[in-house]
Parts: C-alpha cells; structure tokens; sequence
C-alpha cells in the first residue's frame, strides 16, 4: 500500500523516493539537541520594550531593602525636632543647635533600634563627637569657629548614621543625609498616616489631652505672670518670643527641622552603605619606576632639612645678611610655600601608594621605608613652617589668617604622624583616625577661643612696647572682650565701643546667646565705655611705628 507521500509524488508528476527510512539531519546524536545550520542573527530592538527591567542606581545598589514602618517614639523626636526649629532657631545660634540636636539624635537611636541596628563603639564617638562640636556655638560668639563646628558637627552625625570604615565611606558618609532626604519624608508620612488610620483612637487621644495640657499652661502661666512680676520676668526670659511677623521664617524653620530629622531617622533605619563602593588599586609599577622618583624627593628634601637645622644653629643673623632680606620678610616668603609643600607630598604619597609595588614581602618593606622617610622629612618641613609663622606673628602680631593657616598646618602633621602609624601598624584605622583627628582639631579650636588668643597676644606685644592695631582688634568678636579689656584708656574705651554699641542694639535670649557674649555683656555692665570722642581716631595704629620688613600689603587681611 502506498504511503502518503508516493501519493503526493505522484500527484505531483514527480517520481517517489526509493527509500522511505527517515534521514537522520548531520552532526545530530543522540545527545545534541537539532538547530539550523546557519542561525538567524539576534534582531534588532531599536525601541525599549515596556516593562524591561532597568539596571539598578547607584544608591539602589548601596542601600539595603526599605526601613521598618516608623514607629512612635521616632515620630514624636521628630515632631519636637521641628518644633523646637521654629522656636528657637529664629533669634540666632547659641545653646538652640545643642538643643535641637538632642531630639533628632534621639529619634535616629529608636529608628536605628526598630530596624535592629546595634550601637557599636565607632558609632558612639562619631555620635558624641558631633554633639560636643555643638558646645562650641554655646560657648564663642565668633562666627568663623562656629561655622566650622556646625559643618564638621553634621559630618560626624551622618558618619554615626551610616557607620563607615573605609576612603569612600569616610569621605561620601558625610553627605549622607541628602539622599536621604525624600525618602525620609515619604517614610514618615506613611507613618503618620497609619497612625491617623488607627481604629483604637490613640491618635485622637494624644491629640485631645495635649491641647487641654497647652490650655492649662497659657492660662494658669498668664495669671501667675500678671500676679508676681518676678515669675513675669523669669516666663518671659524662658518662652521664646514668636509674633507674627516672623511666621514665614517661622515655618521655614519648622520644616527644615522636620525634613531634617526624618532623613537622619531614616539613614538610621536604612544607611547608605558607602563602603561597599570599591576603588580598585593602580596598576603595580616595578620598584625602580616607582621608587627612583621618590628617592630623589626624597633627597631634596633632606638638603633643605640640613639647610633648615643649620640655620637654626647658626642663627638667623648670617641667613639674612647674606640674602638681605629682614627677620619678618625671611619669616614671610617661606611658610606659603611650605605649606603647599606639605599637601603636595601628601598627595604624592597617596598616589604613590595606588602604583606601589606589591608582590613580594621585599616590595613592601621598599614602600614603608621610601615613603616613611618622605613622612619624616615632610615633618621637619611642617616644623618649619610653624616656626616662620611664629616669627612673623611675633614681627606683626596674630590675626585670623595667621591663627588659621597655622592651625591647618599643624593638623597636617596630625595626618603625616597617623600615616606613619598605619605603615608600622597596619592601614585599616587610618582613614577614621584621620576623619577623628580632623574633628578634635575643630573643636579644640572653638574651645580655645582664637579671637580670645588674638586678642591676648595683641595685648601681650603691647605692654612689651610694641605697637597695636586697634582698627582691627575693635572689629573682633565678643570673645575677644576679656583680653581689651585689661588695656588703659583711652586705648580700651576705643577698641570696646563697638562691642558696647553691639550688646545695646542686641537683646538675644538665652538659648541665642554665646557664653562669649554674655560674658563680655557682664564686663561693659561693670566698667562702661567711656566717650572720648575724636581721640580714638588714628590712636592705636601701626603707621611708621612698624619696622623689621613692613610692607603695605601685610595689613591685609581677607578675615
């Protein structure tokens, strides 16, 4: 009988196959799955399909899965956060940052404890040490100490907030609060909504029995108030003093406190992981194109420390007889430069650390003595410095510039010291060490007071019978009252006035007010400026009396 396809073949006039037994296709066995012999090329999609899934982000990849729901005790921080805000951020800075601090540190410790995060010690003394960079604005009224203490005081509470170890981690935790800035608002608003959403009616409760504790208070505060005036004044000193002409100011601050304290909370509940940013290391260079270059640094820089230690043996005398330059004009020209000097060999050693040979146990040993002795010498450099700035400063007298660039160099020692550290004990503390350093260095400078020691040492040069600039110690903050005053008239009437003009025209409050200004308050209240009209113009300043290199340009000062 024939087959289906004979039938077909011969309908079709063609002849049948001779053999109907199937044909196996070629290079197929029995464990080879068939596929065509030449496949067809992957299409094109020119278009993005909908719904593809799209690559992660950046901060989806650092961030862990979403925070647990917010819970009470991390609202009500958060809510006395921004009240606290609007009520006393409004009249200056003083004891309020400390204050405002305390609610929303406490608010990121119940949403870091909800989500499970443990309290580990790093996290403690980035936490404390942020706090204690807020006494600073309790304490000075100089604006210049202050600000550097807020800055530093928020870095050190985003790196409590994300607990970083490494480079990246210390350098981006930081700034970790921004991105956390609208989803802590999101998440917070959620929460408030499922509370709202709350069948049992404990919102509504809460609610009902604070506004008949803020009714209870007005009205029993104002009869008390109207009956003794004493307890009148003492109310008035402690409320703060809110009119409505500074409500939008108000409200501004209300909402920054309240933003604030929910990206802090969240960053507890769920940080940002900057750590597990990886930078790779540089290409290994072999040890003569790595370490050629740097020996020769470092020999250069041997010359000069030679140079350095026999001029302090021998005396500046012989040094400046035969370049002509003047003791202050010696003590300028230099301290710039090594400065700069100083950060360009940090950055050198970073770099050099990327491309540093790294095979052998020889290699490392090459590296830690090449790179210990450019930290050495670099010391000797920073000492240096320190030591021309003195001379200038004892030359002209100390001024913020001068205080400043000091204190940077100093610290930059601090850095070089810790560098040499992590190559004897190892590298894993360095980078918070140095972040630790950085810190103290910030509020050892508020605690000390630089306008108080500009002040003094001004004073001190005085009574040694050296000139005094009081156009420029007059404009100083009010830390720096104690000092000018032990000056004699008509010189600490001159240099005090506008402190005086300052304190009449400034009612701040308590919790707006610097420990600086309310003690230099107490001294003008005990011994009041006296007037002594046109003699306090051109007394006091450093005309012809200034010798030893004064130049027109040295009285300038950006600060």
């Amino acid at each position: 009988m024939p087959s289906e396809g004979e039938g077909r073949a011969k309908a079709a006039g063609k002849p049948a196959r001779a053999s109907t037994a199937p044909v196996p296709p070629r290079n197929v066995g029995p464990d080879v799955p068939e596929s065509p012999a030449y496949p067809a090329p992957p299409r094109a999609d020119l278009w993005q399909r909908r719904g593809q899934q799209q690559p992660p982000g950046v901060l989806s990849r650092l961030r862990p899965p979403s925070p647990p729901a917010i819970g009470p005790a991390t609202l009500w921080s958060v809510f006395a956060t921004a009240l606290l805000s609007a009520l006393v951020l409004g009249d200056g800075l003083g004891p309020n940052l400390l204050i405002v601090a305390v609610p929303a540190a406490s608010g990121a410790f119940f949403a870091a404890r909800t989500a499970g995060r443990r309290l580990r010690p790093w996290t403690a003394v980035w936490a404390v040490g942020g706090l204690a960079l807020l006494t600073i604005p309790a304490l000075r009224e100089a604006g210049w100490p202050v600000f550097l203490a807020m800055v530093s005081a928020l870095a050190l509470g985003s790196l409590a907030l994300h607990g970083s170890r490494g480079w990246p981690g210390v350098l981006l935790g930081s700034l970790g609060l921004f991105p956390s800035a609208a989803a802590g608002v999101r998440w917070g608003w959620s929460g408030v909504r499922a509370r709202v959403d709350d069948t049992r009616g404990r919102m509504r409760t809460v609610v009902r029995s604070t506004v008949v504790a803020v009714a209870l208070l007005i009205v029993f505060g104002a009869l008390f108030a109207s009956a003794d005036a004493a307890f009148a004044d003492l109310l008035g000193s402690l409320t703060p003093d809110v009119s409505v002409g500074d409500s939008p100011w108000r409200v501004f601050l209300f909402v920054l406190g309240l933003v604030g304290a929910l990206a802090a909370a969240h960053s507890a509940a769920a940080p940002v992981r900057w750590d597990r940013i990886t930078v790779r290391p540089g290409k290994a260079r072999n040890r003569a194109e790595w370490a050629l270059p740097l020996i020769v640094l470092n020999l250069l820089f041997a010359v000069f420390v030679a140079l350095q230690l026999v001029v302090l043996l021998g005396g500046y005398d012989k040094v400046l007889d035969e370049t002509g330059l003047k003791l202050s004009e010696y003590a300028r020209q230099g301290f710039w430069q090594l400065l700069w000097a100083t950060v360009l060999t940090l950055l050198v050693i970073a770099l050099a650390l990327r491309w540093a040979p790294r095979g052998r146990p020889s290699d490392r040993t090459l590296v830690r003595s090449v790179l210990g002795s450019l930290c050495v010498l670099t010391l000797v450099v920073v000492a240096s410095a320190l030591r021309r700035m003195d001379l200038y400063v004892d030359a002209f007298g100390l001024t913020r510039l001068r205080i400043s660039v000091a204190a940077v160099e100093l610290w930059l020692g601090v850095v070089l010291i810790l560098i040499i550290a992590a190559g004897v004990f190892g590298a894993r503390l360095l980078p918070r060490a140095v972040a630790v350093s950085a810190a103290a260095g910030v509020l050892a400078f508020g605690l000390l007071s630089p306008d108080g020691m500009i002040a003094e040492q001004n004073v001190q040069r005085y009574e040694s019978g050296k000139p005094i600039d009081i156009d420029y110690l007059k404009d100083l903050s009010a830390d720096a009252v104690p000092a000018l005053d032990t000056l004699p008239e008509p010189l600490r009437s001159c240099a005090l006035r506008n402190f005086e003009r300052d304190a009449a025209l400034l009612d701040a409050p308590w919790y707006s007010s610097s420990w600086g200004e309310v003690r230099a308050r107490d001294i003008l209240e005990k011994r009041p400026v006296q007037n002594h009209g046109t003699e306090c113009y051109g007394l006091g300043q450093e005309t012809d009396e200034r010798e030893d290199g004064y130049e027109e340009e040295d009285s300038y000062d950006p600060y």
